[in-house]
């Protein structure tokens, strides 16, 4: 972990508030599941992650994320939970924030959905968002701005996971991101509870994303300022946002 000072600076002074977010958010059934769809084009809004404020203390809540960013005359737009994490709150894969890696790509073996290879990492460059296996992403080592790693993938290349199976009777309320391209990303929690191979198809035949990357189930949760809508299930670790000016 880095040290306190340079965990700071990497979070904070990434902050870029935008004055009109574009972000589109929707609910779209899916063989009879409630997906919520949040749609974000980079070309008009800026993704950030979030962890730990400048005392090193975790955020864990949209609510006191907000209330920090009120502090520095900027408002929570939009947010979801991005990525899993330790009891202490931290990443337990690659974190990265304002081209800063405060937490290691995680090419370990274990148990728990995290480690059901292959895992990967969504991240955006300049050029744009994707996402990859955390093997390719060690390999190709992209010039990441932002970067979460989670697992296990969703679809690669358009291929589903080689582990999911159709009519798994796990089936959890889960969260994630799929890449249509370098510019549109999708956002989706699943209102309903659904199997990985549903979730994962639904980024792929639905919203039409080559490449997806789940997050996490139970505690997946979602901040919208323009639906008034901010989830508190549960207490979160990395948390992926948009932000913008505080309004008078």
């Amino acid at each position: 972990m880095l040290p306190l000072h340079r965990l700071f600076v990497a979070i904070f002074f990434g902050i870029a508030a935008c004055t009109s977010s574009a972000v589109e958010t929707s609910e779209i059934m899916f063989e009879g599941k409630r997906m919520t769809v949040s749609e974000v084009d980079l070309q008009k809004d800026q993704l950030e992650l979030f962890l730990r404020d400048e005392k090193g203390e975790p955020f864990k809540r949209f609510a006191r994320l907000d209330g920090w960013l009120g502090q520095r005359d900027l408002q929570l737009r939009w947010a979801m939970n991005a990525g899993m994490y330790h009891r202490d709150y931290g990443a337990v894969g690659l974190f990265v924030a304002d081209a800063k890696a405060l937490f290691p790509l995680n090419l370990a073996n274990g148990e728990g959905n995290f480690f059901l290879k292959p895992n990967g990492v969504f991240f955006i460059t300049k050029q744009g968002a994707g996402v990859l296996s955390a093997e390719s992403y060690a390999a190709l080592k992209p010039a990441a701005v932002l970067a979460t790693q989670s697992g296990p993938t969703l679809v690669l290349d358009g291929r589903l996971h080689p582990a999911f199976r159709a009519g798994s009777l796990n089936r959890l309320h889960r969260n994630g991101v799929g890449v249509r391209n370098a510019q549109k990303v999708f956002f989706a929690l699943s209102e309903d509870p659904v199997n990985f191979d549903e979730f994962a198809r639904f980024f792929r035949d639905r919203l039409g994303c080559r490449n997806a990357l789940f997050f996490d189930g139970t505690v997946s949760s979602l901040h919208d300022a323009q639906l008034k809508r901010s989830d508190e299930k549960i207490d979160l670790g990395p948390i992926i946002a948009i932000t913008e000016a505080k309004k008078p």
